[in-house]
């Protein structure tokens, strides 16, 4: 028969191990309840595509389901700020942009949350942009734009999206590196933007590739070039701003990353973080995108890495640019 010592210690024991279930099993049973993944902006778009397709590759691989929520305004930055402001618990993430996770806090001061308010899960994809001339501009290719810029310093015009977007970054850059000066025409919205330049009320634009794509396709606009350092394997006939000499340095395109809360416990970190790179590398998911215009990202990415240099390369735009909403 057991002495009372022995007893008592193995009802301390029992104890011990009920208080530290709890914890235990929360741990183990993450994620418990459907998931939340905001994204600032319209059904429709580039962002809400690539929310919706990471969200039912999510669903499959962590067992619940994952459901978007767009909330537009602001360029994204409402539905950004709300998930800066929730509860570090794994079940809200955003799905956001570059816009709003890196360049509206650049050039608006009604934007209140940084970089540092998130938990970087990781890089999805990216689109480079396309620097197109209407058809009544008379240019044919990249050359030509820059020297008749060049000669007409003032006369010319590039529309983009609106102030402070991945677009209007670029033209900057653009005019920055050729040594150009045109007049910035910001838009509510790429539909006015291609409808001034198919107009031919407008001489210049930049869009998202996949935007441009079907203007560009049916001759309606003159593609001069991509914004990122290389040409684009959707569209390996369009070349490189940066194949250009003088526009070398330009390297600028829209991306798409997993954001989840400030403070993010690891588990949950480790859990979504490998459910996103078992997502990279599957076919479909990367059929999906990569027919809408998109290149996966690399599972192998450091995202905090690649946060600070593009904060960096576009502060240092808006700053040349002064830029400011």
């Amino acid at each position: 028969m057991p002495s009372p010592r022995s007893l008592r210690r193995t009802a301390l024991l029992c104890g011990l191990a009920v208080v530290a279930a709890p914890g235990a099993f929360a741990q183990d049973a993450y994620p418990a309840k459907p998931i939340t993944i905001v994204v600032g902006y319209p059904p429709g778009g580039s962002t809400d595509l690539t929310g919706r397709t990471l969200a039912t590759e999510l669903s499959a691989k962590l067992g619940v389901p994952v459901v978007v929520e767009n909330i537009g305004g602001a360029g994204g930055a409402i539905g950004a700020q709300k998930v800066a402001s929730s509860a570090p618990d794994g079940y809200t993430f955003l799905v956001g942009a570059s816009n709003e996770i890196a360049i509206n806090k650049l050039v608006t001061q009604k934007v209140k949350y940084d970089v540092k308010d998130f938990t970087a899960i990781g890089l999805i994809a990216s689109q480079p942009l396309v620097l197109v001339a209407s058809t009544g501009a008379g240019v044919k290719n990249l050359a030509e734009f820059t020297q008749k810029v060049s000669r007409n310093p003032g006369k010319f015009s590039y529309g983009s999206s609106g102030v402070g977007t991945s677009l209007h970054l670029a033209g900057e850059m653009v005019k920055e590196q050729g040594k150009l000066f045109m007049t910035h025409i910001p838009y509510r919205g790429v539909a006015p933007l291609a409808n001034d330049l198919l107009g031919n009320n407008l001489e210049y634009g930049v869009f998202v590739l996949s935007s441009g794509l079907p203007h560009i396709r049916s001759g309606k606009v003159v593609a001069l070039g991509t914004t990122e350092a290389k040409r684009s394997a959707i569209t390996p006939d369009i070349p490189a701003l940066a194949e250009s000499p003088q526009y070398k340095n330009v390297d600028i395109g829209v991306w798409f990353a997993l954001m989840g809360p400030a403070n993010l416990p690891k588990p949950v970190f480790d859990k979504v973080k490998k459910a996103l790179n078992d997502s990279l590398q599957s076919p479909e998911f990367r059929k999906k995108l990569e027919a809408s215009g998109s290149t996966v990202a690399s599972p192998d990415v450091n995202i905090n890495q690649f946060l600070s240099t593009e904060v960096a390369k576009y502060k240092k735009i808006v700053e040349f640019a002064r830029i400011e909403e």
